[in-house]
């Protein structure tokens, strides 16, 4: 009788918990519905005000889930005799919404407030700043943007460095003390294998993209290719902003965006494909989980190995291009004249370090990457100062890759994500291509003709490996627990080492 009324007295937690997590994620669609408008068409005159309205839903949202409504639903299924009876997603979604109260009840509304409002103002301070070449006029908001984080750092808690706290908002469960060993031998390994390359003598050169590609043409090329790699396009749609993303609304509506620039066809191309690949994860997230916590992806790091393994180890590959060049070189005939498939490949798979890294190649990626990662831990110990930055990004840049970027626009102020609180989250892209090669070895396991299938354009089989294994499951499980259980294994550099050094030693002639 007793184990009845549990039982009875559960489920109805665990339905008014159901219905405060629909809450607050109903609330998140239209929060990700306004992010997308402002970053795309929303009048730029009236972005400043329209962050106070802004910012007054994310504070309605935030309120909720530190809400005494949720943190008494939370107390009664964290007990182990209780969580013990769930079913595996209402698991999840209590382990999330958990992990998210207990780091945020200690953030004060009012400073939450002006935390969502100075991000909305600092996102259009940084359009300004980069359009205008001019640091000074983001200076400010970036100052009182560090501020916060570090006193957010402060409210989460940590044991051993500040931007532990930060690090672990994207990758939960990473640490400064993981990550350094990590990205210090992937540094060596990929500065050796630079240095190889830059020695060979064979040197596929990238000049035949030295040219003007038209931008109507290269949006029809764009929208040409999407729906063949599984994009569903009655579930989402393509625009234009100045640094592109993927915004799920909802598993329903997932949008993507892209940027075209006239003497630069390939950041549209692959910029397009790497928002395709996001965009398909949250479009295969299992259905049942719309209106919960757990219909985002696992992580940061985890999503990141979706868009990359879709533009790098499927779209920069020769049997992708043996099947889209053809219709490239519709798109653009004079272009590429006389241009081979093979020239065209090696083309863009050149290495060369680059200004920006967005535009970078594969394998000097990671290095655009560590400079991010090391200056960010630099600005939250307090070892850095925002006034600095510009000299000290220069300076990083020639020690990493050795060149100079001529100014601040192609410099330190190319990225959006500090403008927005994103500190913590450039490492997750370099995880990506660690958890996406070793999800790669997987999968030519398992498919052993993934290669074929591309070269006859038959992505749907890929797709559908990836939905089954990847982005079904959400949230479901932690980073860790995702990547073992594809994978059966502990994530391991070495899968990403060895892929870059078997594709660059072919085509370099190593």
């Amino acid at each position: 009788m007793t184990q009845q009324v549990l039982n009875a007295s559960i489920q109805k937690t665990v339905e008014q918990f159901t219905a405060l997590d629909e809450k607050i994620c109903h609330y998140g669609n239209i929060m990700g519905l306004l992010g997308w408008d402002a970053r795309t068409y929303a009048p730029k005159k009236g972005r400043p005000i329209f962050a106070k309205a802004k910012g007054t839903l994310s504070t309605e949202m935030f309120k909720l889930s530190v809400s005494q409504e949720m943190g008494d639903y939370l107390e009664t299924l964290t007990k182990p005799e209780v969580f013990a009876q769930l079913d595996s997603a209402t698991q999840a979604c209590v382990r999330e919404r958990n992990k998210d109260y207990n780091k945020s009840k200690s953030i004060p509304s009012d400073v939450y407030n002006e935390y969502v409002v100075l991000a909305s103002n600092a996102n259009d301070a940084w359009e300004e700043a980069r359009s205008n070449d001019d640091f000074s006029y983001f200076e400010p908001y970036l100052e009182k943007m560090i501020e916060m984080k570090k006193q957010f750092a402060e409210y989460y808690g940590y044991e051993n460095h500040p931007y532990d706290a930060l690090l672990d908002e994207f990758e939960p469960g990473l640490t400064v003390e993981k990550l350094d060993p990590l990205f210090a031998d992937l540094r060596e390994k990929s500065i050796d294998l630079l240095n190889r390359i830059q020695q060979s003598g064979r040197k596929p050169g990238s000049e035949i993209f030295n040219q003007t590609f038209d931008v109507e043409k290269q949006k029809a090329f764009a929208e040409f290719i999407i729906p063949k790699l599984g994009y569903d396009l009655d579930a989402g749609r393509l625009d234009e902003t100045t640094h592109p993303f993927a915004m799920g609304i909802n598993t329903g509506d997932v949008r993507i965006t892209t940027r075209y620039e006239p003497e630069n066809m390939r950041m549209a191309i692959f910029g397009t494909i790497h928002e395709t690949g996001h965009a398909l994860y949250e479009q295969g997230v299992n259905a049942d989980y719309e209106g919960r916590v757990i219909r985002r992806g696992a992580s940061f790091g985890i999503h990141e190995s979706q868009s990359r393994f879709l533009e790098n180890f499927v779209g920069r590959t020769k049997e992708f291009w043996t099947y889209f060049y053809d219709d490239l070189k519709q798109h653009f005939p004079h272009q590429l004249s006389g241009i081979s498939l093979d020239e065209f490949f090696r083309a863009i798979n050149c290495v060369e370090p680059s200004l920006i890294r967005v535009e970078a190649d594969e394998l000097t990626y990671n290095l655009h990457i560590m400079l991010r990662y090391e200056i960010e831990k630099g600005l939250i110990a307090g070892d850095i100062q925002v006034k600095d930055l510009p000299d000290v990004w220069n300076e990083k840049m020639v020690d990493y890759l050795g060149i100079t970027p001529p100014s601040n626009r192609l410099g330190v102020l190319q990225d959006v994500h500090w403008s927005h609180g994103g500190v913590g989250y450039f490492p997750s892209y370099s995880l990506g291509n660690l958890y996406g090669a070793q999800m790669l070895n997987k999968i030519v396991q398992e498919i052993p003709d993934f290669y074929q299938l591309i070269q006859n354009g038959e992505f749907m089989k890929i797709r559908e490996w990836l939905r089954e294994n990847v982005h079904q499951y959400g949230k479901l499980y932690t980073p860790a627990e995702l990547v073992k259980k594809v994978t059966g294994e502990e994530l391991d550099a070495s899968y990403l080492v060895e892929y870059l050094e078997q594709k660059y030693t072919k085509i370099y002639d190593l």
